[in-house]
């Protein structure tokens, strides 16, 4: 299917490794112009340049170290800046610590609601104007599963996630008349470096039907589409990948 998104211009937060990453990859293969941003020089430099192989130049292709949770307008801005516009944007930051809800202050709860809810929300305000300016847009959140199932351990995860999506819901109807599309992607266990922190294991594969853990570029084929011109009638929804694991109906 083509998606129909050459030359799109798409920005993709915390893109130098895992789901991030893999959403960029799928979004150059489709033929987008992407941006990505992330702190760490070294794994955004590869990420950059395994992009720019698949994007068809460096032009194409723009890295910022910066970190997002700080300054997720100045990302938006220097994308739309460089490429002169924006028509996608994934938020995406790194998950919190593990904690149960009774193990953790006040302030554990602002920092991951700052860094996986509000800073999104930035994320999202700062493009609309330039997807209002374009008359098209997509507005992909890279969320959770915990907003389906809440993972007991992950309590500042489960309670900033589920805000995000709230919002995104909101959102969602206030944009559509002027073309845009606001989704969530709610990931299951995947094979990345969050994982690992997590533990790992033949633990994490245990009840996930299809019998393995997620390939990142699982994930990353799913956002590109929800970002495409296919996917113009997908808005205000959450769509999980997670291999069948979440046993719930809704």
């Amino acid at each position: 299917m083509d998606l129909n998104v050459r030359d799109r211009v798409a920005a993709v937060a915390g893109a130098s490794k895992g789901l991030g990453r893999a959403t960029a990859l799928s979004l150059a293969r489709e033929g987008c112009r992407v941006a990505i941003c992330a702190r760490g020089a070294e794994a955004l430099a590869a990420t950059a340049a395994e992009l720019a192989e698949i994007a068809g130049g460096q032009d194409r292709v723009l890295a910022l170290q910066l970190d997002v949770v700080a300054e997720p307008e100045r990302f938006v801005e220097t994308v739309a800046e460089r490429f002169g516009g924006l028509h996608i944007i994934v938020p995406n930051a790194g998950g919190p610590p593990q904690g149960g809800a009774l193990d953790l202050d006040a302030d554990a709860f602002r920092a991951a609601v700052e860094a996986n809810c509000v800073a999104s929300i930035r994320m999202a305000q700062a493009a609309v104007p330039h997807m209002r300016e374009a008359g098209w847009g997509r507005i992909c959140f890279i969320t959770s599963s915990s907003v389906k199932h809440p993972v007991p351990s992950l309590a500042l995860s489960n309670t900033a996630r589920s805000a995000l999506v709230a919002f995104a819901k909101t959102m969602a109807s206030e944009v559509a008349p002027d073309g845009i599309t606001v989704n969530a992607v709610l990931p299951g266990t995947h094979d990345t470096d969050r994982i690992r922190e997590l533990g790992g294991g033949p633990a994490f594969t245990a009840g996930i039907p299809v019998g393995r853990l997620g390939r990142p570029e699982d994930f990353g084929d799913i956002v590109a589409f929800l970002c495409s011109e296919p996917a113009n009638f997908v808005t205000g929804t959450t769509v999980l990948v997670d291999g069948g694991r979440y046993p719930g109906l809704l």
